[in-house]
């Protein structure tokens, strides 16, 4: 072979070479990115995936400006454009065909696609169509997603709504006293939703308004239904004062009086602001049982958180009363502290419901003790009857 010959060749060769790499013809996308602040967006992930065919393109992020680009892509391509930030995907454009020459513009701005997503899926939960805007710039998967939380959230609000009728009946029907009512509606709640501390508490008040409509074995089985759903609630909202209030009193129905002690303690414990009215009904459970001191005590406690709490003042004077004494000569002597806790009681409650027995306590605690009865009709000693 000439050394012509062979140039000849290698020539062809090369323009064949460069003939080729004309047909392959590439082309970029590029943008910029803001953020839910609608500030630039920094280190946004972007992936670009090929729609007409397999192809996928990562790597592009975004600078300090918020802006990307991604050269190489081939002309003629359908394309899909997305933004990830820590992994998670927060926008996307779908359908994108690139053209030779400058780069096609794909601007994302993410606090508009929120609310676009919000308006999208508000949309489909009520049944609506999407615009063909709206789902030309969906893709599948994200549309597919959208249409199932739609569903989701309409299965779970229709479920509210039973739920609330339903709750709403049971109330209705404590409000009239219509308690086997009340728990009928209640327990079809509990069932809908076993998780609903609410509930629970509601239907435990309903069995135990129930309770005393009912003799025998049906007053003791709707009692300790009751109990059971107060216990209920509790798990479910342990740190509820309020419950464990309710279920004290509840409790003390039951005559199981240092189970309700214990729950009363528990209910000022976790609501210290109002813990005089918890020590206050510590101390009625106390007294219904016969234990003076103990519920003296209790009364002591209330008034001690709140000074200003009148019945406690005039209670924990009546608790104070069993410790009443009389001298030989009959005068009554109070213990420490009751003629003050009877004049903060006026002070606090003049015209109060305990008003008129203060005063007679105050009365007795300041008088004499007549031990000697003496006919009043008796002729005095050197007087002469007529």
């Amino acid at each position: 072979m000439t050394a012509r010959f062979r140039n000849c060749i290698s020539f062809a060769f090369c323009f064949l070479m460069f003939t080729g790499a004309s047909w392959a013809q590439f082309t970029a996308i590029e943008g910029d990115v803001k953020g839910p602040d609608g500030k630039p967006l920094v280190g946004a992930q972007i992936l670009i995936e090929r729609e007409d065919m397999k192809g996928t393109f990562k790597g592009a992020k975004t600078d300090k400006k918020g802006h990307y680009i991604y050269n190489g892509l081939p002309v003629g391509g359908t394309f899909t454009v997305s933004v990830f930030v820590d992994g998670q995907k927060r926008d996307s454009a779908s359908h994108l065909k690139v053209r030779l020459g400058d780069p096609l513009p794909v601007n994302f701005d993410l606090k508009a696609a929120v609310e676009e997503q919000k308006s999208i899926q508000k949309t489909l939960e009520s049944g609506g169509q999407l615009t063909k805007e709206q789902e030309r710039g969906m893709s599948k998967e994200a549309k597919a997603e959208l249409e199932k939380h739609a569903k989701e959230n309409a299965a779970a609000l229709a479920k509210n709504k039973a739920l609330n009728d339903t709750f709403n009946v049971g109330k209705e029907a404590m409000a009239a006293k219509n308690y086997d009512a009340a728990v009928q509606a209640f327990e079809k709640g509990a069932e809908m939703d076993p998780n609903q501390n609410v509930i629970w508490a509601n239907l435990a008040d309903a069995y135990i308004a129930l309770a005393p409509t009912k003799t025998g074995d049906d007053q003791t089985a709707a009692m300790t239904k009751g109990l059971d759903a107060y216990q209920k609630a509790i798990a479910l909202k342990p740190d509820d004062a309020a419950y464990h209030n309710n279920y004290a009193l509840a409790l003390a129905k039951a005559k199981k009086f240092d189970d309700a002690q214990g729950e009363l303690n528990k209910a000022a414990q976790l609501d210290p602001a109002s813990a005089g009215k918890y020590y206050y009904n510590l101390g009625a459970v106390l007294v219904n049982t016969g234990q003076t001191d103990a519920s003296a005590a209790a009364f002591k406690k209330a008034i001690e958180v709140d000074p200003n709490y009148a019945d406690a003042q005039f209670q924990y004077t009546t608790a104070l009363s069993a410790k009443l004494t009389t001298t030989p000569k009959g005068e009554v002597i109070a213990p420490p502290g009751m003629k003050e806790a009877l004049d903060k009681y006026l002070a606090l409650a003049p015209t109060g419901q305990y008003a008129d027995a203060a005063k007679g306590l105050l009365q007795a605690i300041n008088a004499t003790i007549q031990t000697d009865y003496s006919n009043p009709n008796a002729p005095k000693k050197g007087v002469k009857k007529k």
